[in-house]
């Protein structure tokens, strides 16, 4: 599965690139601007989605590690009366 969302996300990426371009180079009252345009819009909409798939999968298999967080856990005590 992870290299079908790999391919899709090239797929995706490379049609937003590609429509991009077209929507750019187009007149701007065609109809060939918008549908070039609401095209890109999609692909960069499902690269992004199919990137952070990838991203999400490769921190779950170690891969890639997991980012820093803060360590939250004294705003609870503190929250609840407690000094600190």
């Amino acid at each position: 599965m992870t290299k079908l969302i790999a391919i899709l996300n090239v797929v995706a990426w490379s049609g937003f690139w590609a429509f991009g371009y077209l929507a750019l180079g187009a007149e701007r009252s065609s109809g060939q601007m918008t549908t070039a345009a609401i095209l890109a819009a999609l692909g960069a909409a499902i690269g992004i989605w199919a990137y952070f798939q990838l991203v999400r999968h490769s921190e779950r298999t170690g891969y890639a590690k997991k980012p820093n967080r803060a360590d939250r856990s004294h705003l609870e005590h503190e929250f609840n009366g407690g000094s600190a």
